[in-house]
């Protein structure tokens, strides 16, 4: 046992002061008609929570995440398996998401890697049948190695995107060795620095390619789950393909991949592009490829990704609004988040998941209140009525022409302007929900 200080974490109700207890995530209660943890399929990331150590670009580790094992050895890799398990089961997670290296150390010879790589999936296959808990999804580290300084779909090595295709390949066999609900591509390199030494259309025509060929494969093997691509603008990269969710569908559509591949949305990536977590929701849900979820949050005051674990409630239930409002996921909720480098213990750790599930579970509350109230969807029902009449619907139905609309217009004198868009009083209607 590594947690044994630390009690199984259950469900106390907000005035509750136990450090070690839920105050809004109670699993069982039902939402909108289903149990909270159905709405709420929590996922542990591998490679924050077990790996991550408090390095930065500045220090190195703060945190213990030895497990009483030697780092970099099978032991190791065995003691967060064990771990791993044992912090899901105190928390009531019942997913986690990996990648390779997170797995495993990484070998010189990558047939020695998927060696430990058979290995350690074969004893988390042992603790999954003994807990119950199930991959979500996985996904292969194509960043961190030096060889893919320059990408790796997008490389200019026909070496490294051969290398890129078989760690591609062996995650695909681990994921469906695992059971895993879906395959993510994350380009933590697929982009560029600068034009004067880029081909951009072949580098993306090849990312495209590789992608292909994952589909084709992974279907070959009985992968009957979403691909998805988590958008993400910058950093490492100063141009990156994905740069979000409208980008990364747009490139899904232009080469005919777009049937199998959902977005893996993230917070923290949602406002390094500009946009509002919301809205890489909302352009997801549109375009009907709002697949899984990776929660957190970043620092607004920072240019990078700091993948906090989310407490912003605005975020949360805005968050949740958009995911009730489009049907639920196919995926979940990973929390691609990490304790701050001076939260340093084991009790941190769960500091930050009870932290994280208690904020997205008062965000579903919140959701349900906002849809159930219906003065905010009703408003914007109403805000578009105009197009209710003969006319409107015959522009909605493609059966009118300019020629036609002009002529209309010319009879509207000087008195036509639209509805207010009202955006204070409906601030003020999401307050009184949440607050009143």
């Amino acid at each position: 046992m590594y947690f044994d200080n630390i009690p199984e974490i259950k469900y106390e109700g907000p005035k509750s002061q136990n450090p070690f207890a839920f105050k809004f995530y109670d699993a069982e209660k039902v939402v909108l008609g289903k149990k909270m943890k159905e709405h709420l399929p929590f996922a542990m990331a591998w490679w924050h929570n077990l790996c991550a150590a408090g390095t930065d670009m500045f220090g190195r580790d703060t945190m213990d995440k030895s497990f009483g094992a030697e780092k970099g050895t099978m032991e190791h890799a065995k003691a967060k398996v064990d771990a791993g398990f044992e912090f899901m089961q105190k928390l009531g997670i019942e997913y986690f998401c990996f990648h390779d290296v997170d797995l495993v150390p990484e070998a010189d010879d990558i047939k020695e890697t998927n060696k430990r790589l058979d290995e350690i999936t074969d004893h988390i296959l042992v603790k999954m049948k003994e807990t119950g808990i199930k991959c979500l999804w996985g996904t292969a580290n194509m960043f961190s190695n030096p060889r893919f300084m320059s990408g790796a779909g997008s490389t200019n090595s026909v070496d490294v995107y051969c290398f890129a295709a078989a760690q591609i390949k062996k995650a695909l066999d681990l994921t469906v060795k695992l059971g895993g609900k879906g395959y993510v591509f994350w380009g933590g390199r697929e982009g560029y620095e600068t034009l004067l030494n880029t081909d951009v259309k072949f580098e993306q025509d090849n990312i495209a390619r590789l992608m292909r060929m994952a589909v084709d494969y992974g279907r070959s093997i009985g992968f009957t789950g979403d691909f998805y691509i988590e958008p993400k603008p910058k950093e490492p990269m100063k141009h990156q393909y994905d740069f979000d969710a409208a980008t990364a569908i747009g490139f899904l559509r232009q080469h005919g991949l777009d049937k199998d591949f959902k977005m893996n949305i993230e917070a923290n990536h949602a406002t390094l592009a500009g946009h509002t977590f919301q809205h890489e929701l909302r352009i997801s849900a549109i375009n009907g490829m709002l697949g899984s979820i990776d929660a957190n949050q970043g620092d607004l005051l920072l240019g990078w990704d700091t993948d906090e674990f989310p407490f912003d409630i605005y975020d949360t239930t805005m968050c949740m609004y958009e995911v009730l409002k489009s049907g639920g996921l196919t995926g979940g909720f990973n929390f691609d988040a990490k304790n701050r480098r001076p939260s340093n213990t084991y009790e941190d750790m769960f500091h930050g998941f009870i932290l994280g599930m208690d904020s997205f579970a008062l965000g579903l509350i919140n959701a349900a209140k906002i849809i159930e109230d219906g003065r905010i969807d009703n408003f914007v029902k109403e805000k578009y009525s105009s197009f209710n009449s003969e006319l409107g619907q015959k522009i909605l139905s493609g059966n009118t022409s300019l020629a036609e609309l002009s002529s209309y217009a010319e009879n509207l004198g000087s008195t036509n302007e639209p509805q207010s868009g009202r955006q204070e009083h409906l601030e003020s209607i999401l307050n009184a929900v949440l607050f009143g």
